[in-house]
């Protein structure tokens, strides 16, 4: 093992330099810094290199993470990024948005041992980061170009990292989406203090250099039936997330002032983006001056509080029925989040929304945690006698998303979906019910992290290649059929 390694033992965790939150509430920019070299491989330096690498095996995507780490403190930058890439096609995002404190970083040998763990993420952006500056990060190019052609429709990251995979094995990639950027929730769900929209871009770009062509504002369904791209294409993915929010069933919904987290995190990063957007001009999708409630304890939820603060809106709550140890969303973004003023109100749940007119409030009520339920964490109970009013001008519901009627909208009946919505699949070849078509992401996996959706998609592509090199080369089919 080299000598450079092993330092956890008299070198302490550092992150990069994180702004002050006075001064990162005043705009929508990444709250870190990107290390420079010698912080970075001196982070990288702490790891011990496990005989069982517990932080690879806990990374959905298997991230060769003590090899690329070990690579840094050697100033062997070209070769940590070709490795890091090898694994994950958005080494860049995941760096940047990954919950690692539940992953890798969580995970971590030295950190169960009570040294701290290394900042995995923060090195893994600093890799990327340096790979882009020098010219490293290339367009998708296959070594041989295939006639069979494949159709992706949505353009997330699961789409993204897909369009990749299949590109450079020489594939016709076409890329459908209904949003006018590529990107998906990267760009249009996740705020910018997490992750600016030009490191997305930036991906997309090369994408297109590739020989990707990305149909956009092109809706299945409205555009063309399913139907009409599986004639097109000799084989057919769908990865486009889920989308449905999950509504709120207390009286007092209707108000005008509750809206709904995708909407209200849409309009905020469209402004941002430079777009029109006459619903936030209006304030009817902006929090200045408002007194803010947020309900839900997920990532997005995190997102809108956080989103609220840099809006100037007068008080922003988040009001969660479980308490902070039972909280889905990241413990970082929490923490972020009260640095930056937000108020979380823990074991409180609505029972409707107030107003003469206009919202004014939410009637809330204390729970209590009582057995756990079948997903193994404590059930919430309402505590009689416990309701009070929390003001309010804007809620926000974040409780999450769920599959929208793919078949309907796709005008595919055909389309196998589970008693949730979600697209069924072979899980063995990532095929739907209907031959040549493929499914990935969280409209199978459910609402879920983007590294998952990475993972996915790989896995997806894979098996696509599989399917079409059968088809081109019939002898290979029947050798398989029979091993």
């Amino acid at each position: 093992m080299s000598e450079q390694m092993l330092k956890f033992v008299n070198t302490g965790r550092r992150m990069p330099e994180k702004r002050l939150a006075e001064k990162r509430v005043r705009d929508f920019d990444e709250i870190f810094a990107t290390f420079k070299l010698e912080p970075a491989a001196e982070q990288a330096s702490r790891c011990s290199q496990c005989g069982i690498p517990y932080c690879q095996i806990h990374c959905p995507v298997h991230n060769h993470i003590p090899d690329w780490l070990k690579l840094t403190v050697e100033g062997r930058m070209e070769e940590a990024y070709e490795l890091s890439s090898r694994t994950n096609n958005l080494p860049e995002v995941c760096g940047r948005i990954c919950p690692q404190d539940r992953l890798c970083e969580g995970n971590c040998v030295i950190e169960q041992a009570g040294h701290g763990t290394v900042t995995i993420g923060s090195v893994e952006t600093y890799i990327t980061e340096t790979a882009f500056a020098n010219g490293w990060v290339k367009p998708p190019m296959p070594k041989q170009e295939l006639e069979q052609s494949v159709g992706i429709i949505g353009a997330g990251p699961a789409g993204m990292a897909a369009a990749e995979q299949l590109r450079r094995a020489g594939y016709q990639v076409d890329v459908y989406d209904r949003y006018d950027r590529v990107g998906g929730l990267l760009v249009y769900g996740i705020p910018g203090f997490k992750l600016e929209k030009p490191v997305v871009e930036r991906r997309a770009q090369l994408l297109r250099e590739g020989g990707i062509r990305f149909h956009l504002e092109f809706e299945v369904g409205r555009d063309a039936p399913l139907e009409e791209l599986r004639t097109k294409h000799d084989a057919i993915l769908i990865c486009t997330g889920v989308y449905k929010f999950r509504d709120i069933s207390v009286p007092g919904v209707g108000f005008p002032e509750i809206k709904q987290a995708l909407d209200y995190l849409t309009a905020s990063n469209r402004k941002g983006l430079g777009d029109q957007v006459p619903d936030f001009d209006s304030g009817l999708l902006n929090a200045a001056g408002k007194r803010v409630v947020v309900i839900g304890g997920g990532d997005t939820a995190m997102d809108c509080v956080r989103t609220a603060v840099r809006q100037g809106a007068e008080s922003v709550k988040c009001l969660y029925r479980r308490d902070r140890e039972n909280m889905p969303g990241s413990m970082r973004e929490v923490s972020h989040a009260e640095e930056e003023g937000v108020e979380f109100v823990w074991l409180t749940s609505p029972e409707a929304f107030l107003g003469d007119g206009r919202l004014e409030g939410v009637r809330a009520i204390r729970m209590r945690l009582g057995s756990p339920d079948s997903s193994g964490r404590q059930t919430p109970r309402p505590m009689a006698g416990s309701s009070h009013v929390v003001d309010a001008d804007l809620a926000i519901n974040a409780l999450g998303f769920d599959p929208e009627d793919i078949p309907g909208m796709f005008g595919a009946p055909d389309l196998a979906v589970s008693q949730w919505g979600t697209i069924q699949i072979d899980f063995r070849t990532m095929m739907t019910s209907m031959d040549g078509v493929f499914a990935a992401g969280d409209i199978v996996r459910g609402a879920s992290l983007v590294v998952w959706a990475i993972r996915d998609a790989r896995d997806a592509a894979a098996s696509m290649d599989s399917y079409l090199r059968a088809k081109r080369e019939p002898e290979l089919a029947e050798v398989a059929l029979a091993g």
